[in-house]
């Protein structure tokens, strides 16, 4: 346990019991965070794809719409990333989830 607490500063690093219990008390955090950082990126990328939508005259939500109709298989990560660094294969995957919804449209 004690070689855990290696780095911790003043009684955290030398006493059993300190270390033990900022130990316990990181290892708690860090299951926690673990979770806030996949929550906190998803969020970021939603954000990433709505802002790149929005000029191809889309919506995030009827993008996603769209891309699960046409049975396009790609993540909100590969998704952001297309935004980010790639427009013309982004319009692309617009215009997919474009034509799928129109398609929708016209079966119902």
């Amino acid at each position: 346990m004690i070689t855990a607490a290696k780095g911790f500063r003043l009684r955290r690093s030398k006493l059993y019991r300190y270390a033990s219990d900022a130990i316990d008390h990181g290892r708690q955090y860090a299951f926690r965070d673990r979770k806030t950082k996949k929550r906190n990126f998803r969020g970021l990328w939603q954000a990433r794809i709505n802002a790149a939508a929005r000029p191809a005259g889309i919506t995030y939500s009827r993008l996603i719409e769209g891309l699960k109709a046409a049975k396009v298989a790609l993540d909100r990560k590969v998704l952001a990333e297309l935004a980010a660094t790639d427009n013309a294969a982004f319009v692309e995957v617009v215009k997919v989830a474009q034509n799928a919804l129109l398609k929708k449209a016209k079966a119902a």
